[in-house]
């Protein structure tokens, strides 16, 4: 059988959807229909979404949500709140005064970074899971899923897809990979997943990875940047200093089951010394990392050693 694909822009990136059924039409009709739905719940740049609802609501009350988006803030809060995660979902008013990625992005000066820190909290966001209502209890808070939503989509399309009997498909949202199956246009073969080369443009691969049944999740500072009087600022922050986070790292990829888990790993790891990322993805179960610096090098936790060679 052959493969079928189609792409749209949604989310901010271009997401593209490839399976194997005799109904694919169908279905990825019904797969980007599920993506849009998400995007309305999620988004944090539409002044139309239901997150949006909780951020203008910030210090004056509590909003019922609907259950996607509790049960995806209340992970984004467990994470937020671990122990030395660099994972924030309160980091909106950070993103906010940037705004690198969007067009209007600026160098901000410390008195307005000095500003939003004390909003960049999240102790201060309130679940009621019996109510399921969120409230943030400083006015001028805001959420930020982006660091989760995507790989939460993703998760929420491949169980669409399997509950419909696909087999074999890829999920491809900008980057952020899960696979069902093999390939089953390709005889059946794995999935093969690039590695973005940091000092290239984007599908410049410094090696492929076989995948079936898994996430592929990237996050590196090469992509979104904002050059101001020679210097370079990247996308990914620090919540304590206000300033993007320093760090020898170009990108760290993260193999998991669960597109969320890579996602969410990525992000709490980014931002640590490598030899300290590899020895905590040792301790994790169910995920193996790939890193890359600044000058190319290569290191990989244990499960990936045989992979990559």
């Amino acid at each position: 059988m052959s493969l079928h694909s189609r792409s749209e822009r949604l989310m901010g990136t271009t997401i593209t959807i490839s399976l194997v059924d005799e109904r694919a039409e169908i279905l990825l009709q019904g797969a980007f229909d599920l993506l849009k739905e998400l995007e309305y719940r999620f988004n944090a740049n539409s002044q139309e979404s239901e997150l949006m609802e909780i951020n203008y609501k910030a210090g004056i009350a509590p909003v019922k949500v609907h259950p996607d988006l509790f049960e995806l803030i209340a992970l984004g809060l467990e994470h937020s709140l671990a122990p030395s995660s660099h994972l924030n979902i309160s980091i909106g008013p950070l993103i906010q005064t940037w705004r690198i990625g969007f067009a209007d992005a600026r160098l901000p000066d410390s008195k307005e970074i000095e500003a939003v820190l004390p909003l960049v909290d999240p102790h201060f966001i309130k679940l009621d899971p019996t109510n399921s209502t969120v409230f943030l209890k400083k006015k001028g808070m805001k959420l930020d899923l982006g660091c989760l939503a995507k790989g939460y989509s993703a998760d929420k399309v491949a169980q669409y897809l399997k509950e419909h009997g696909v087999t074999s498909a890829l999920i491809n949202l900008g980057g952020n990979i899960l696979t069902i199956g093999d390939n089953q246009a390709k005889e059946g073969k794995a999935w093969q997943i690039g590695i973005q080369d940091p000092r290239n443009p984007r599908g410049n691969h410094l090696l492929t990875i076989p995948a079936s049944n898994k996430s592929v999740v990237t996050s590196g500072i090469y992509e979104r940047h904002l050059t101001v009087d020679g210097k370079d600022y990247h996308h990914i922050f620090d919540s304590e200093t206000g300033f993007p986070v320093e760090t020898d790292l170009a990108s760290l990829t993260i193999i998991s089951d669960k597109s969320v888990d890579g996602e969410i790993w990525t992000t709490r790891l980014f931002g640590e010394r490598s030899a300290s990322i590899l020895w905590q993805v040792e301790s994790i179960d169910g995920i193996e990392a790939i890193l890359i610096d600044k000058e190319g090098r290569l290191a990989c936790s244990s499960g990936l050693q045989n992979c990559i060679m």
